[in-house]
């Protein structure tokens, strides 16, 4: 099969963050089927929307039947809807209201910028700068939870699932930039 990079480098960057992600999204099933549907139901939610952008960022990697709009339109109405799932419908108990308010305001701010940058018409014009500030503005939130798990709740057997959940969608996300940062000038043309 041919791909549609061709710098090594870019080639790793994407590769090594897909396996990362599948690896993390396998282990976040193994979590429901260990803890039981009752328990992990959202979770498995989550997972149907990260396999949906791996699926597309492989389908986009090997330049199968999916262009560059469609790969960018997709899977950000997939990542918006664990944003708007997860962080502000059904956002996790902090026992900080500043915290909960922090990541509160981080997710709207992630999905407007999302909608800003992914909706728009002239989507060729996005600049690295742009796209970066999506991925950063996900891993804000997910150190945010991650700092709040490690140190303030205490450890259980669900605590690595939990961490584990948290930094799949920053994982996909720095994968999706990626990908659109690196074929940007070819989808130009």
């Amino acid at each position: 099969m041919q791909t549609r990079f061709k710098k090594g480098t870019k080639v790793f960057d994407i590769v090594i963050t897909a396996v990362a992600a599948m690896l993390s999204v396998g282990i976040m099933l193994y979590g429901v089927g260990h803890f039981g549907l009752a328990e992990a139901w959202p979770e498995l939610v989550l997972n149907v929307f990260y396999i949906a952008c791996l699926v597309m960022i492989w389908m986009y990697f090997f330049d199968y039947r999916i262009t560059t709009h469609q790969f960018n339109y997709w899977c950000s109405i997939s990542v918006g809807a664990t944003v708007l799932l997860r962080d502000i419908l059904f956002p996790p108990p902090l026992a900080f209201y500043s915290l909960r308010v922090v990541c509160l305001i981080l997710s709207v701010l992630l999905l407007c910028t999302l909608t800003y940058f992914y909706a728009r018409k002239n989507w060729q014009t996005y600049t690295k700068k742009n796209l970066w500030v999506i991925c950063i503005i996900d891993i804000i939130i997910a150190s945010i939870y991650n700092y709040y798990i490690l140190y303030v709740e205490p450890i259980t057997e669900y605590t690595n699932y939990m961490l584990t959940e948290i930094w799949i969608r920053p994982t996909i996300m720095y994968g999706l930039v990626a990908c659109f940062v690196t074929d940007k000038k070819k989808e130009k043309n």
